[in-house]
């Protein structure tokens, strides 16, 4: 399908593409749109910048009833930064349709204020289950629920908060999960909960984003911050991701670039989350070029004019080191990752190298 006008899509949701530049339907969105606008349950697999995200919202939107003021769809999210980005895509696409993002960080009272006349809830497993043993939250009239990058809420540890979420909600609804990777627990969740759900699997090339170029630096751990300024000095990244394993190195590392003069900021859970928000509007307007985080940012950020990944500590998984490099090369863009590896780090190497079947190159300083 090369547009959009193929789906019998609401003209209204075709001229607000439109308006925002997007006129024809990537592979995973020509799949899905059809089997949501006909009520098929749907497991999706595709990776990260392949624009799923229209994929269940375009469809969503056509079967929310604009005078009916409840609840009608659930969103469930990983973070409070997917869970904000996917609320800011559908606001785009529709002015008309209420939507509230229910995420930890914020007054909790307000989001209850709000819940009444919200007719789609994007929200983290968390703070839903606090608004449901709260008991306020009605979720009785969801027709429609999506699971959004589950392999990550399996990776975070949310999958029991996950099943008893899916399990409020009534029995008769529509169900569609989207992951990048599907583990053996996420498909038994899905068939546990799914009515014969219709499989939609976009490969890609080595179970990653075919446009990112990748690549290995050795070094060791001693000279590593040196051979990651070298780098940068070389690739000159527009705007730059750079992943440390835990919050304490993120911090570190922060510290001594800013003491450099790098422009450089840091993302992980100790910040507050008006703090964390202020760091990604500077990211995103590239008043900040260095972002040194942790996973947490590994998914949900959608961020234009990524254009490097440097993993200063190398992923602990093949499914992390993924979500890690689909932060660059999104929607088509070149993009580059290069990960910086210690003698103690042969053996992830590899196993990473065997998980994507490729062989990636190496960087000589």
């Amino acid at each position: 399908m090369n547009s959009f006008n193929q789906f019998n899509l609401n003209e209204k949701n075709i001229m607000r593409l439109k308006e925002m530049g997007i006129t024809a339907p990537t592979d995973i969105q020509s799949e899905v749109i059809p089997l949501i606008l006909e009520g098929h349950d749907v497991i999706a697999q595709a990776q990260t910048g392949s624009g799923k995200t229209y994929g269940f919202l375009l469809p969503l939107l056509e079967k929310i009833h604009i005078e009916d003021p409840s609840v009608q769809a659930l969103i469930v999210a990983p973070t409070r930064e997917l869970a904000l980005q996917l609320t800011a895509e559908l606001e785009r696409l529709s002015e008309e349709v209420s939507v509230l993002a229910v995420y930890g960080g914020k007054d909790v009272q307000q989001q209850v204020k709000k819940l009444d006349k919200t007719q789609v809830v994007i929200g983290t497993p968390g703070r839903l289950l606090d608004h449901m043993r709260r008991g306020t939250i009605d979720l009785s009239n969801v027709s429609s629920l999506v699971l959004d990058e589950a392999d990550q809420m399996l990776h975070f540890g949310f999958f029991e908060d996950v099943e008893t979420i899916v399990r409020s909600t009534p029995n008769v609804k529509q169900m569609a999960l989207f992951s990048a990777t599907l583990p053996s627990d996420i498909n038994k969740l899905a068939y546990k909960f799914m009515r014969h759900p219709k499989q939609v699997r976009i490969q890609t090339k080595g179970r990653t984003v075919e446009e990112i170029e990748q690549f290995v630096v050795e070094t060791t751990d001693r000279k590593k911050q040196e051979a990651l300024r070298k780098v940068v000095k070389e690739t000159q990244p527009f705007l730059g991701i750079v992943f440390c394993r835990t919050k304490r190195r993120v911090s570190k590392l922060y510290g001594e670039l800013k003491a450099m003069g790098y422009q450089v900021d840091e993302l992980h859970g100790d910040l507050s989350q008006k703090k964390r928000e202020k760091v990604m509007e500077q990211f995103r307007e590239a008043k900040v070029q260095l972002l040194v985080a942790t996973d947490v940012a590994s998914r949900g950020l959608d961020v234009e004019g990524v254009t490097h990944v440097y993993n200063y500590d190398i992923p602990q998984d093949v499914e992390s080191y993924i979500h890690r490099i689909g932060r660059t090369g999104r929607a088509g863009d070149d993009g580059v990752a290069i990960t910086f590896t210690a003698p103690k780090d042969q053996q992830m190497l590899a196993a990473i190298e065997k998980g994507i079947s490729q062989k990636l190159k190496r960087k000589q300083l």
